[in-house]
């Protein structure tokens, strides 16, 4: 086999390897399929990988002739059989099918099995040929009117009944929907906003699966937002984010929490709002409870922000292991961690530095902490941070006790 050299024509010009579901582009160009929809999917190129040409259309028509003589010469070479490939995903299909679904309830039902298979398939293409055949404006109804038909669904741990709105959601959240369908779906002229009220709505009253998939659709939708719809947001939104982070639905869901409080809070009054719904306690307590990086680094980023106001650093005073948690954190977890923890601290002994504070921080160990900072490999900027506050409060911290005398030593003067 090593001996036997490939017809040129049977490689694939972009992974260099056998052809085994061989398409043309509209250049005139035959790649593998699998390598073609990669760089025209997930890559997002629209041009051809060999002549350079904007593509005219991005419809792979299949190269049957050239399959049936790679596949013949497979067999006369002792080559590993190719198989003749599964049905290509179908634009006009996938639209009968929606169509269709609109007849029956039964017919909904075969629809939306079929887009979950489709859905939950590995092709890179498969996001375009769904946003094309316009599925996501149809799972987006049927979430919108909370339709309570109850399926029987195929799932790889077997058969389970769902409502047919939480099937809707399962199959969009999985979908990783683009943000420009995200945006039809939330931007319009009459000012509809039934789509993001009904994921609003499971957040507050759907189970565990179903509230995990819409706060992960939901984490798409504010990454999709512009400027006027991010100050424009309301308190409820927070309170239902704010309460799958208190209720740690999933590992999924609170990741996806807490990147829409990063994305949303710097705008307007939104982490006045946060802060409103309890958002520091409970990202307070999350910490405490939490060891893992990302996760750490994520409320770490949302704490800071919402310590950029007033409201944010009151309350995380008034937590009675809000400062000692944020230093804790600081060389404990990643240079990510520390730069926001003690920029948090930086926030706290700037604006709020009551005689209290400060002998807290002295209790809790934030100042050791600090003087550590100076000793160790850190970032400029941080270094800078902990110099900035350890100065500003010298009078009050600097002949203390409850500073080691090693740590000490790396006091500013």
């Amino acid at each position: 086999m090593e001996e036997t050299d490939v017809p040129a024509h049977f490689l694939c010009p972009i992974s260099i390897q056998l052809m085994r579901d061989p398409v043309t582009v509209s250049t005139g160009i035959t790649y593998d399929r699998e390598s073609i929809e990669r760089w025209l999917f997930s890559c997002k190129h629209d041009t051809c990988p060999v002549t350079k040409q904007v593509l005219t259309g991005i419809d792979l028509t299949p190269n049957h002739t050239l399959r049936r003589l790679i596949q013949s010469w497979c067999t006369l070479n002792a080559f590993e059989p190719i198989p003749t490939p599964k049905p290509p995903l179908d634009t006009t299909q996938i639209a009968k099918l929606i169509d269709d679904a609109k007849k029956s309830p039964e017919m909904q039902r075969r629809c939306l099995q079929r887009l979950r298979s489709i859905a939950f398939r590995s092709e890179d293409s498969k996001k375009y040929y769904l946003e094309s055949a316009g599925a996501v404006e149809f799972l987006a109804s049927i979430i919108k009117r909370d339709d309570s038909t109850i399926l029987e669904v195929e799932l790889d741990t077997g058969l389970e009944f769902k409502r047919s709105c939480h099937e809707a959601l399962s199959i969009l959240s999985h979908l990783e929907t683009s943000a420009t369908a995200l945006k039809k779906l939330v931007t319009n002229n009459s000012g509809d906003d039934r789509f993001v009220a009904s994921l609003m709505g499971v957040l507050r009253c759907g189970n565990q699966e179903s509230r995990s998939n819409a706060i992960v659709l939901m984490k798409s939708i504010s990454e999709a937002l512009g400027p006027n719809q991010m100050v424009s947001i309301k308190s409820e939104f927070f309170s239902s984010v704010v309460d799958v982070l208190r209720d740690q639905i999933s590992e999924k869901a609170t990741k996806a929490a807490l990147k829409i409080l990063a994305e949303v809070c710097p705008w307007g009054r939104n982490r006045i709002k946060a802060v409103e719904t309890g958002a520091v306690r409970v990202l307070v307590e999350l910490l405490m409870e939490t060891s893992e990086r990302r996760p750490c680094e994520l409320m770490l980023v949302v704490l800071d922000q919402l310590c950029g106001c007033a409201e944010g650093r009151a309350e995380l005073l008034e937590h009675g292991t809000g400062l000692a948690i944020v230093s804790k954190k600081i060389l404990r977890v990643s240079h990510g961690a520390t730069d926001r923890a003690v920029k948090i601290l930086s926030s706290i002994s700037r604006v709020s530095a009551t005689s209290r504070v400060l002998q807290e921080m002295l209790d809790v160990g934030v100042v050791p902490k600090l003087c550590l900072v100076m000793q160790v490999k850190t970032s400029l900027k941080t270094k800078e941070r902990a110099k900035e506050i350890l100065k500003l409060h010298s009078r009050v911290w600097k002949k203390s006790t409850c500073i080691p005398p090693h740590l000490l030593s790396s006091y500013p003067s």
